[in-house]
């Protein structure tokens, strides 16, 4: 067995538990690798890339020390190596992240001895598709990852972008507003939420989008299906297509040509959280978003 240990290192208080997880591991003779979390696959990383980014070569087990932001950087990389998460919370809200009253050496024997869930949580596969794309291939993939959301916005200029907006090839609506978030159920907490989409829970397997200020009195989110897919597609040579952007669980993604569309569909497998939390998580919505 080998675990990878996650830490967000500006946050001193990961420091001690990291200390205690690698004397515990070493005392178990379990084989284990430290990454810091500016270390890891950026939003760039390729949905289907390789996992080389792993010191180890192989992982069984991601802890991450830190807040939900450093689950969602390690997503990606646990999502290459098909590995599951064991957050432990150093953040703030930790909806994915769990908390650790007795301790991290005790949560993580457990984990170990398989004593707490797994929860499988959806995640996006994106196609982002570039003018000339055709004429002259793209030197990288154009696949990408995101376990929260995919969010096409506004871009440097602060113009109002345009756009069309189709579900599994029914056109919804021909948008102008500040754009599109395309979210999954464990992000229809994060960005999605603040742009007025629902709260869905999160074993659902579909896809949430959420128009960010329309220009229009007749917009809502819509709750699509599992194998639904949802396209945003740009008119060729407009100033939206060259200056939107994108930003894949909030980091950006840049591209050397004008956009020409972005298909979001769901992963092609799950995202795997081990969690002890004893609240559900409508009882964690009303604590963190109704108290």
């Amino acid at each position: 067995m080998h675990i990878l240990i996650v830490a967000n290192r500006k946050n001193p208080r990961t420091l001690d538990a990291l200390f205690q997880i690698t004397a515990y591991l070493d005392s178990q003779g379990i084989g284990h690798s430290q990454m810091d979390v500016a270390d890891l696959p950026d939003c760039a990383f390729p949905y289907d890339g390789t996992a080389d980014t792993d010191p180890a070569g192989r992982c069984d087990l991601i802890i991450t020390l830190g807040g939900d932001g450093t689950i969602l950087h390690a997503a990606r990389l646990a999502f290459a190596l098909e590995a599951p998460i064991l957050g432990i919370n150093f953040g703030h809200l930790g909806f994915l992240a769990n908390a650790a009253p007795d301790g991290v050496i005790a949560l993580l024997a457990d984990a170990l001895s398989g004593e707490i869930l797994s929860e499988h949580r959806m995640n996006l596969r994106i196609e982002v598709a570039c003018a000339g794309d055709e004429e002259e291939p793209p030197e990288g993939p154009r696949t990408f990852f995101a376990l929260n959301e995919i969010a096409i916005a506004r871009g440097a200029l602060g113009h109002i972008v345009d756009f069309d907006f189709s579900i599994s090839d029914d056109k919804i609506a021909s948008m102008r507003g500040d754009g599109l978030v395309v979210a999954t159920a464990t992000g229809s907490t994060a960005y999605a939420l603040s742009a007025g989409g629902p709260l869905v829970g999160p074993s659902h397997r579909g896809m949430i989008a959420v128009p960010l200020a329309p220009h229009t009195l007749n917009s809502r989110a819509i709750v699509a299906e599992h194998h639904d897919v949802v396209e945003v597609r740009f008119a060729e040579g407009s100033s939206s297509a060259r200056e939107a952007s994108l930003f894949a669980d909030g980091d950006a993604l840049a591209f050397e040509r004008p956009l020409e569309s972005v298909t979001v569909s769901v992963g092609e497998h799950p995202t795997t959280l081990l969690t002890c939390r004893q609240e559900s998580f409508y009882k964690q919505v009303s604590r963190t978003f109704f108290d």
